[in-house]
């Protein structure tokens, strides 16, 4: 019997039913002015896009242009292109206008479908941001999507890593830009740290299109990015640590799987301090739980989890003796990511590779607070509605279903479940012999290196040619997957999210001319298509004759949505295929999260060896298993992102206040309204207010008075005298200050101390900054501890938060009134002596350059202190600011190590 929500929606519609009705009478709009922008001339339709720029920006609304805009566009691509967006591709860019995620299934063609927005959307002159999941994409995209934007007059622009700044100014600057989601966060950080506003390369956060925007969104925001700085090499104590890790046994130590989570027993605790005084590391008088031990026991923990819970293949590969990353939803190399906290530097010394100092944190973002910065946010992926509650809390964005151009023919088969792993690669051995059999091209999913280079020896046993994907042969990616639809190929690949190059059956016609065409260069381009056409739509008929493309799953992944991407990859544009999974008892999900009664229950049955158990139910159980996984990592980010949320408005107003200082012509305001403060803060701690003069400590105040602002002041005498109080004393503390401050100003000259005011201040909120973000980091590492006092860490981490950020303002205000205090323009000895160093410097680089020089004397520098460690400053002496810098270096300290 049906229920009646089920009734209510055959009678009425979905609500994503009734909202895809609604908009198809834009597109007839669309469509109806398809003949009149047919006839415009190549000329005419940039004109057109030059009119519609000017309605834009004269106040005229982009929904109001929407439909003449989406209609030069569809003209533009199909004469750039020779592509002719459908109907449900207008439907989809009209949802992305609208700030939606619009789920389109693979195939449908995406990548064109965002042209219509970003093309509607750049017409306001603010920049539209296409963000895509790796530099390849990014770079593919701009070029293959440039074409349809040059065609409408409209510029494009690409964002990637280790870009030149001119370049990436110039790509920022375009209509268009394309970049990843970790090009533009980094840039948006490193845009704060920049001294020149015109050194900013982003010009704001107008409109953005996330390309697979669950993985992007989703997937990579549980972690923050973060640009860091070198701090004190420990790599002796990892190495040494790592040596001792292999003797802990199971009994030591519980491992966590679910929470992906090591510690250490009360056994192992002990056992591990036995250890330690044995090589040295602990003191024999010291215990673990000292104080004196929270770095050891720090450094123990991280080797514990990189080798309990991170495998090697799995969660990283070695390559070129480097520790590489792998990202667990796409199976792709994160060239450059590293683990926080020291634990990268753990699995880098069970490795055996180079150790790299750890860092500390100069600027971080998460991307959930990154991409809220935009007055538009949109998506596309083919799968989005499986965390559409996620979307709509964080982000604020709706998930609406758009529906295929033609009919899904694909069959999905239910998953096939078997006792032990071995059973099931040789079922899934068997099922890949009976396809390549009859020539259907077979796409085999697994979920780590280690896995598809097993089923690739088992495949190869057999005599089945295969290729395997994973992210060792990344750089072959694209052919890979081009050449997955042909006659009898079979393809290995690690998890198939957001590869962006479609599969077609047949062949990937483009890649096979961009091929031919590179081989002979003499060959006729249209000849050369035409004959490479005609091949692949033939391969295709046979190919469809075989049933398409076949899908075999060999595990479920974590999340619902990783494995509808690996299926989506049959059946696009209406084309047969199907799919299946091919499960075990022994899969990580299975043994994780899966019922110990499904056991009973095979049990019951007798299974016999080889045999499988097929049943709906089961694929019910497993999807709500995955469903579990899927709300706990929501509970995850959005842990992470409460903890940001108190982060974020601060980082708002420090990344506002630079803005305003390096816009500002004049900040000698600033820097007075400053210094009246820190007289203020100096009066009230030792003048307190309703205070008899008695109780005045003037001795103090008068030693803070000329260690802040570098005057000496009769303070002692002023307070003696009749009728003074701390108005009067504020006063006159005031007027000395600013006398003192207005002939320094004359001596450096107007433009000169303006410059040094704004200079002054933007460095010293980058070091006050860097310092409250180290301590903000270690407030965050105790403060979960305050549950156990039935305290909130949440709230404690807010409280504590504003207050360290209050007092980091106050530390701001009287560093740089004591830094402009007491600077001073170099006399004329000084700058002789500066001149005569620096040629001097640059006579011994020319003589380097040319061979006449010893190479420590290339340039101008002295031999270091004898005991001179970069990372530790007691070893630095005291040197004066004029000093030579103990570092060797020939500059001044000042200049040098002793800069501001």
């Amino acid at each position: 019997m049906l229920g009646m929500g089920t009734i209510a929606k055959k009678v009425f519609g979905t609500p994503n039913d009734r909202k895809v009705k609604a908009t198809r009478k834009i597109v007839a709009q669309i469509n109806a002015l398809e003949p009149e922008f047919q006839a415009l001339s190549d000329e005419e339709i940039i004109a057109r896009t030059r009119t519609l720029q000017e309605r834009a920006q004269n106040g005229e609304s982009l929904d109001a242009l929407l439909p003449e805009a989406f209609a030069n566009c569809r003209e533009g691509a199909r004469r750039a292109l020779g592509l002719r967006a459908f109907d449900v591709q207008l439907l989809g860019g009209i949802f992305l206008h609208e700030g939606n995620i619009a789920e389109m299934k693979t195939g449908e063609g995406k990548t064109l479908m965002s042209t219509l927005p970003a093309y509607l959307n750049a017409l306001a002159g603010k920049g539209v941001h296409v963000v895509t999941v790796n530099d390849y994409l990014a770079k593919r995209d701009a070029e293959w999507m440039g074409k349809v934007f040059a065609q409408l007059g409209m510029t494009t622009g690409v964002v990637y890593p280790q870009q030149p700044e001119a370049e990436k100014q110039a790509a920022y600057a375009a209509d268009i830009t394309y970049a990843t989601n970790n090009e533009l966060g980094f840039d948006y950080l490193r845009d704060n740290m920049r001294a020149n506003k015109s050194d900013m390369a982003q010009r704001g956060h107008f409109f953005a299109i996330v390309d697979e925007v669950d993985s992007i969104l989703i997937d990579e925001a549980r972690t923050p990015l973060v640009i860091s700085g070198p701090s004190e090499d420990r790599s002796d104590l990892y190495i040494k640590v790592n040596e001792l890790i292999p003797q802990v046994r199971e009994e030591h130590y519980t491992l966590d799987e679910k929470t992906r989570n090591v510690t250490f027993t009360d056994e192992g605790n002990e056992f591990l301090e036995e250890i330690l005084h044995e090589a040295g590391l602990l003191d024999a008088e010291q215990s673990l739980y000292d104080p004196e031990s929270v770095t050891l026991v720090h450094h123990v923990n991280q080797g514990l989890r990189a080798h309990k819970l991170f495998l090697k293949d799995t969660q990283y590969i070695v390559r070129n003796n480097e520790v590489v990353l792998i990202d667990e939803f796409t199976g792709r190399m994160m060239a450059g990511r590293r683990l926080g906290d020291g634990l990268h530097q753990a699995i880098e010394a069970k490795e055996g590779c180079q150790i790299q100092p750890e860092n500390v944190t100069l600027a971080s973002v998460t991307f959930q607070n990154y991409f809220r910065l935009y007055n538009t946010l949109s998506g596309m992926t083919g799968t989005a509605a499986t965390e559409a509650e996620e979307f709509a809390s964080i982000y604020g964005l709706g998930v609406i279903e758009v529906p295929t151009n033609k009919p899904i023919a694909r069959v999905d088969e239910h998953d096939q479940i078997y006792r032990t792993a071995q059973e099931k690669f040789g079922a899934v051995v068997i099922s890949i012999k009976e396809a390549n059999a009859k020539g259907q091209p077979v796409l085999v999913g697994t979920t780590s290196i280690e896995k598809s280079e097993m089923l690739s020896q088992l495949l190869t046993k057999e005599g089945i040619a295969h290729n395997v994907l994973n992210a060792r042969q990344h750089e072959q990616e694209a052919q890979i997957v081009a050449d997955a639809g042909k006659l009898g190929q079979v393809t290995i690949a690690t998890n198939m999210a957001g590869r962006g190059t479609d599969i077609q059956l047949g062949g990937n016609v483009e890649m096979r001319v961009l091929q031919a065409m590179a081989d002979p260069p003499d060959a006729d381009p249209a000849e050369t298509r035409a004959r490479i056409e005609a091949e692949v739509a033939e391969e295709k008929q046979k190919v469809l004759d075989a049933g398409g493309l076949f899908v075999l799953a060999t595990e479920r992944h974590e999340s619902r949505r990783i494995d509808n991407q690996l299926r989506g990859r049959s059946g696009r544009q209406g084309d047969p295929g199907r799919s299946s999974f091919f499960l075990s008892l022994d899969d990580d999900l299975m043994r994780i999260f899966g019922s110990e009664r499904l056991e009973k229950v095979l049990s019951t049955l007798g299974m016999k060896e080889g045999e499988a158990i097929v049943h709906p139910w089961v694929n019910k159980s497993l999807e709500k298993a995955q469903a579990k996984v899927e709300g706990r990592n929501f509970d995850i980010r959005k842990q992470l992102l409460k903890f940001d949320d108190v982060m974020n408005d601060q980082r708002k107003a420090v990344f506002e206040q630079r803005l305003e200082i390096m816009e500002a012509e004049d900040i000698s305001e600033v820097a007075r309204d400053m210094r009246h403060e820190v007289i203020d803060d100096l009066i009230d701690l030792h003048m307190p207010p309703r205070s008899y003069s008695e109780q005045w400590d003037t001795e103090a105040l008068n030693a803070d008075i000329t260690a802040h602002l570098n005057i000496d002041m009769p303070v002692k005498d002023w307070a003696e005298e009749d009728g003074v109080d701390q108005d009067v004393m504020r006063e006159r503390i005031v007027k000395a200050a600013d006398e003192y401050m207005a002939a320094k100003a004359a001596q450096f000259g107007p433009d000169a101390m303006r410059t040094i005011e704004k200079q002054v201040l933007l460095q010293t909120i980058d070091s006050k900054w860097r310092e409250h973000l180290l301590m903000l980091e270690q407030l965050r590492s105790v403060v979960g501890f305050r549950g156990y006092a039935q305290r909130d860490p949440l709230n404690e981490y807010k409280t504590e938060g504003f207050q360290l950020f209050a007092s980091m303002l106050d530390s701001l205000r009287a560093e740089v009134t004591k830094i402009l205090s007491t600077i001073r323009p170099r006399t004329e000895e000084e700058q002789k002596a500066l001149i005569a160093q620096l040629m001097a410097q640059q006579a011994a680089q020319q003589a380097a350059a040319s061979g006449n020089a010893p190479a420590e004397a290339a340039d101008g520098a002295e031999a270091a202190a004898p005991d001179f460690n970069e990372n530790d400053q007691s070893t630095w002496g005291n040197p004066s600011r004029n000093d030579k810098c103990p570092c060797g270096s020939g500059k001044k300290f000042k200049h040098c190590h002793g800069r501001i």
